[in-house]
């Protein structure tokens, strides 16, 4: 599985920039690579990620989460996140599994990496508690 270059470089612009909120990917089954399907805004919410997450298929995203610590230190992580809803096709979830890991090491910087089947499974409460 490819990853086109433009994944790259939107994420270090997320990362390094903070041009971006979020990004997700998906993968382009006609030429086998992996390619950027939406880019947030910097001023876009964690509701507005998950809006931006289809309800039926796959998809990878990484998510620039701001937070404040216990200390009152504020701190940033970005999560990556495997969105694999129980309604996607078989063989898309099968595609987007295998080409999980390989993806993932192209993006040099993720914190906090998560797994989703349905909405509940990356709601807020389970972001904050992973990024502590």
């Amino acid at each position: 599985m490819a990853v086109g270059d433009e994944c790259k470089l939107k994420f270090l612009d997320l990362k390094s920039k903070r041009s971006f909120r979020f990004i997700t990917f998906k993968i382009d089954e006609r030429t086998q690579q992996v390619v950027v399907d939406k880019l947030g805004l910097p001023g876009d919410t964690y509701d507005d990620f998950t809006a931006s997450m289809p309800a039926s298929e796959c998809r990878y995203a990484v998510f620039d989460f701001d937070f404040v610590t216990d200390e009152n230190c504020q701190k940033s992580k970005i999560f990556f996140i495997s969105w694999s809803p129980d309604t996607s096709r078989v063989r898309s979830k099968m595609l987007y599994a295998s080409s999980k890991d390989r993806f993932k090491r192209e993006l040099d910087g993720i914190q906090v990496e998560l797994q989703a089947t349905d909405p509940s499974e990356m709601s807020m409460d389970i972001i904050k508690a992973r990024a502590l």
